[in-house]
């Protein structure tokens, strides 16, 4: 029986697929251990304490956990050497590497316990003893909040259920990450009103050490402070104990290195960003300094490739960057750092603990319906949810694996600031009674094979979340003037760019894409992209005869993967104002030769920005 949202048991879904609940009965524990490496062979089954058991246990996991970190630190710290050697498509390729690397460790360490131990039932007050004895192996452990969440997912790999006791798992934290980084700050300090603008400015570019000659540093320098001086968030008249705040490492993606810090102005915290480049005669220079809020919320946007930054202390830098962007979830940076797992830890701990303070019902989230996923929210909420459908209505042809490849396939690609990210979720579990009749009843009829209710909890098998975005065919229909035309720009510009990146998005209606808050087109709607490689962008030929325009099917003939770009102007858009707009601003678009001639720039694996 599934405990209440009261007493948190679904708080217990948040890790990796597994929901709380499961409560066996009783029984004795019975426990063999086999054969360990290099040991010698025994006669019978050997007997252990159970508080020798559970100790092992616990190391285990955490020695699986430490693998894990050490392997991802390492693929993170090849990321400086590819900045200096200008080897983009090796640092991409490293970013998709650490993608998978969580759940090959899990799977390692399930393995190792299931080859050592086999586990004749399940015992409850053992594997409370392991979580104790776990907790006790954090002491000053550098990652608890990271070995605590691959405690989790190893124990739903190990028993393969679907509920679990709350007691049995990290449903909150227990070990405090706070001041993990006291004695080697992830930050440096610097301060301009004591040492001089210029002199503090050649320390945080010097110390950022990018490995590589900067071309003209008096230069860059002076770019800095002409663009300190101009901010208007930094004001010109700062105080005596101003200082600035750098962090330690750089963070690198695409071409792109990050010196990312803060100014403290009395009580305020206000973002700044230098971004380096480098050169093509393997020298790095300013490329500008960011501190517009707009600018630093679209590079952490979710819509972008991960970062890759070296850290000790993850939930150190988490927290500093959360002073950057206040608008952002702990999840959020945890996911733009690399750690896609905890990302979802932390979303679902924060969106339970929303549940039990709010009353409104979750409901179909606003846009037009989809034929391949139903998507709802809770409007006090800024995520979306979104479950495939059990039957797709013509013209949908594919299946739910098809569609999950394809979500999966644009997790490992660069999403280039144009894409949102998804994170997926099994065995998902929601208070029913938050449900509006009209949605759990379009629930239970399009995706009935995807629910489970148990009293009075909901549990969704397998769903994707994302950030609510404002579907654009709903935004253009309230705007005018500069903010229609800009729109519009965006809209061609984020095709462009998917494109350019090797994706072509398939889809593209505008009820697929979003408009953010700062005024970017993102596109979220997957079930028909695919690689630009696989299309053929045809011109349509011309007619054999005058009552070839006139039949109802066309006289030529269409493959799977052929693409008229000249009938875009027709579908994307019927407003004949958009229309106009759109195809004066991206004539390009509705041609089969710019598609040609972009694949080509594809192929040649020319590296976009």
């Amino acid at each position: 029986m599934l405990p209440t949202v009261k007493n948190q048991s679904l708080l217990s879904t948040i890790l990796l697929g597994g929901i709380s609940g499961f409560a066996p009965r009783r029984a004795p524990f019975f426990f063999m251990a086999t054969e360990r490496p290099n040991a010698a062979k025994a006669a019978l089954p050997i007997r252990l304490l159970p508080e020798n058991v559970a100790d092992d246990i616990a190391q285990t996991i955490l020695q699986g956990f430490d693998k894990h970190f050490s392997i991802f630190r390492e693929i993170t710290l090849q990321a400086r050497g590819f900045f200096i050697e200008g080897n983009w498509m090796a640092a991409r390729q490293a970013a998709i590497d650490r993608i998978s690397l969580y759940d090959s460790r899990i799977g390692e360490t399930v393995d190792e316990l299931s080859r050592r131990y086999r586990f004749e039932q399940f015992d409850s007050e053992l594997w409370q003893s392991v979580k104790l004895h776990y907790v006790a192996l954090l002491y000053q452990h550098r990652q608890p909040e990271l070995a605590e969440t691959f405690y989790n997912s190893v124990f739903v790999r190990l028993f393969d259920r679907h509920y679990y006791k709350n007691e049995n798992i990290f449903v909150r934290p227990c070990v405090s990450t706070e001041r993990l980084d006291s004695d080697d700050p992830v930050y440096r300090s610097f301060y301009p009103t004591r040492d001089g603008w210029r002199n503090s400015l050649s320390r945080i570019l010097k110390e950022a050490d990018p490995g590589l000659p900067y071309g003209d540093l008096v230069r860059d320098i002076r770019r800095i402070v002409s663009d300190i001086r101009s901010a208007p968030r930094i004001p010109g008249l700062l105080p005596r104990h101003f200082q600035l705040q750098i962090l330690r490492h750089l963070l690198y993606r695409n071409k792109s290195a990050y010196i990312v810090g803060r100014a403290i102005i009395g009580p305020e915290k206000r973002p700044l960003i230098i971004r380096l480049r480098r050169s093509g005669n393997g020298q790095v220079y300013v490329d500008r300094l960011i501190t517009s809020a707009r600018d630093i919320a679209n590079i952490f946007s979710s819509a972008r490739a991960y970062f890759l930054v070296d850290s000790r202390f993850p939930s150190a830098l988490v927290k500093f960057l959360l002073t950057l962007l206040p608008d952002k979830m702990a999840a959020d940076l945890y996911t733009q750092i690399g750690f896609h797992k905890q990302g979802k830890a932390e979303f679902y701990r924060d969106f339970l603990d929303h549940i039990q303070r709010s009353s409104d019902q979750l409901e179909t989230a606003p846009g037009s319906r989809g034929l391949v996923m139903l998507v709802f929210t809770l409007p006090s909420y800024p995520y979306v949810f979104k479950v495939i459908r059990d039957r797709f209505k013509p013209p949908k042809d594919t299946t739910r694996k098809a569609v999950i490849d394809k979500y999966h396939m644009v997790k490992m690609h660069d999403r280039v600031g144009r894409m949102s990210d998804a994170w997926e979720f099994s065995y998902t579990a929601f208070p029913l009674g938050r449900f509006t009749d009209e949605l759990l009843d379009e629930l239970k009829s399009e995706a009935a094979s995807q629910l489970t209710i148990e009293n009075d909890t909901l549990i969704i098998k397998h769903l994707f979340i994302e950030r609510r975005l404002e579907p654009l065919d709903l935004f253009l229909k309230r705007a005018s003037g500069e903010e229609l035309e800009d729109a519009l720009r965006e809209y061609g510009n984020a095709i462009r760019e998917i494109a350019a990146a090797g994706l072509f998005p398939g889809d593209l209606l505008l009820k697929n894409f979003g408009y953010t808050r700062h005024g970017r087109v993102i596109f979220y709607d997957y079930d028909e992209v695919m690689s630009i490689d696989e299309c053929r962008f045809r011109k349509i030929p011309p007619p054999r005869y005058p009552e070839d325009e006139l039949a109802g099917e066309p006289w030529y003939s269409i493959d799977s993967n052929d693409i008229f770009p000249e009938e875009f102007a027709t579908f994307l858009v019927t407003d004949p104002v958009q229309k106009e707009i759109l195809t004066r601003l991206h004539a390009g678009l509705f041609e089969a030769n710019y598609w040609k001639q972009l694949q080509q720039t594809v192929a040649s694996n020319e590296f976009p920005e």
